[in-house]
């Protein structure tokens, strides 16, 4: 009779061959908090890099307001979860509004304090400049289509067969880190209202993760960017929901990554790599050959891939970070301090990332697309 491999004999095969294995009881755990507009683009992909990856288990994705309303965002997510073959991943629908801040106060501060560049779910970006490999070119934010908060435009990739499950962000987010204590990381790429609500549901909800890592702040981007060139402490995550992210980087969390403007617009999405992601045969790499037309800033991505491989972030600095809530005009800007000169009211350290090795980020990503 034939002697078959068992596992064990597979997994020694694999080792000789210098092969990485995870096991499932390996697998890093994270849960996604995201504004997922669509279809394609960076809060998509960002989702996909953490799906596609080996090395993790989602445990489930939240849809917060931010670059679009919640509603139409979490047809999209659904959708592209559909289209990449990850329709098992669980998705709970999130805060529809910020904590405070509002459209109508915000476009009334726009005519007094001036203008903003994205003004996501609630208006059209206004072109911007990015810096490529050929220079400053001037695009348009994407996917940006402005209409009320419970409106859903038809979607181009098509309506979703599968539902959001019952149970609202927050109390997901939060029996799900009570399942895994301490071994659940947090992924924000949106504005931060779902985790500020969990925070504010269970005290104990940050101390009982492994940390979190958010796309955010914005420190001394060396760019021409309109957006960012004259308004350096600009960002619109902690720009969308301020006191969201004041009650985020204020919690008891193990440890606080914050991927800054000041590094993202060092990451374009490239015509270069689109075109090695289309020639996989990969669900994801056909969805993103389809619906990622735009070029622009792999932000979210990135801060993904960094929690994934942190060799692609070559430089940090650690200090204390909050947001302005003063209600003028530098409401919602990113604040910093040293040591030295930290406030005595609860302020937190936090990893932030300003530089990269660009190449490695890529080849990374692109593999992970074409999966």
């Amino acid at each position: 009779m034939a002697e078959y491999p068992t596992m064990r004999d597979k997994f020694l095969v694999l080792l000789m061959a210098g092969v990485a294995v995870v096991s499932p009881a390996q697998k890093r755990l994270v849960l996604i908090d995201q504004d997922g507009s669509g279809p394609g683009g960076s809060n998509q992909m960002s989702i996909l890099a953490l799906l596609q990856s080996p090395q993790v288990q989602v445990l489930g994705i939240t849809m917060v307001t931010g670059d679009g309303w919640r509603d139409e965002e979490t047809l999209h997510t659904l959708r592209m979860l559909e289209l990449t073959g990850h329709a098992h991943v669980p998705v709970a629908r999130g805060a529809v509004f910020p904590l405070v801040r509002t459209e109508r106060e915000t476009l009334m501060e726009e005519a007094e304090n001036g203008g903003v560049a994205w003004l996501g779910a609630w208006g059209k970006g206004q072109t911007t400049l990015m810096e490529t490999g050929n220079g400053v070119t001037p695009v348009t934010p994407p996917n940006q289509h402005a209409h009320g908060p419970y409106d859903v435009p038809p979607l181009a990739e098509g309506i979703p067969t599968t539902k959001a499950i019952d149970e609202d962000a927050a109390h997901f987010l939060v029996r799900q880190v009570r399942a895994h204590p301490h071994e659940v990381t947090i992924y924000a790429a949106g504005p931060m209202t779902n985790i500020a609500l969990a925070i504010s549901i269970d005290p104990d909800f940050a101390g009982l993760t492994k940390g979190i890592v958010l796309m955010g702040g914005s420190l001394n981007p060396a760019t021409d960017d309109p957006e960012f060139a004259t308004s350096p402490r600009h960002e619109f995550n902690f720009w969308f929901d301020p006191e969201a992210a004041h009650i985020v980087l204020r919690a008891d969390w193990p440890r606080i990554d914050v991927t800054t403007v000041d590094v993202s617009i060092k990451a374009p999405f490239t015509e270069a790599m689109v075109k090695e992601i289309a020639q996989s045969d990969s669900p994801t790499a056909k969805y993103i050959a389809a619906w990622s037309q735009d070029r622009y800033y792999l932000w979210d991505e990135l801060t993904a891939c960094a929690w994934l491989d942190p060799g692609i972030i070559t430089k940090k600095r650690v200090l204390y970070m909050d947001v302005d809530l003063s209600h003028g005009p530098t409401y919602g800007e990113t604040l910093t301090w040293d040591e030295k000169f930290k406030p005595k009211t609860g302020v937190k350290l936090v990893h932030a990332q300003v530089d990269l090795d660009l190449g490695r980020f890529q080849r990374e990503f692109v593999e992970l697309m074409k999966r």
